[in-house]
């Protein structure tokens, strides 16, 4: 089974996919409806060690088909998944949720 990871951030950049899961992902851009996103000062300084800034962007649920966030949706398998689950900062959980295509992924937001 295919899992999808929807990334607004910095898991689209080439670097980070190859440091994180050996190769570069496959995938396809895509809008998340219903959802905004707004900066937030991270404080995981295992994340910070990583050379990421210490602003980042998290999605908010606003539930208004006119807030839309672009991105791409990537292909991941399970262990990919709990890789990525281990890179994101401490206070950021996975969710899933469904993309414009239809899509369902998985996306990171801050808790």
């Amino acid at each position: 089974m295919r899992d999808y990871l929807f990334s607004y951030g910095t898991l689209q950049k080439e670097k980070t996919q190859l440091d994180l899961f050996g190769r570069r992902l496959n995938g396809y851009k895509d809008v998340l409806r219903g959802y905004k996103l707004s900066p937030i000062e991270i404080t995981d300084e295992k994340f910070l060690e990583k050379g990421e800034q210490k602003m980042q962007l998290t999605i908010i649920a606003t539930n208004k088909r006119t807030d839309n966030i672009e991105g791409t949706a990537l292909e991941v398998t399970e262990e990919e998944l709990l890789n990525a689950d281990k890179y994101e900062p401490d206070n950021y959980k996975r969710i899933k949720v469904t993309l414009e295509s239809g899509t369902e992924a998985w996306i990171y937001a801050a808790i």
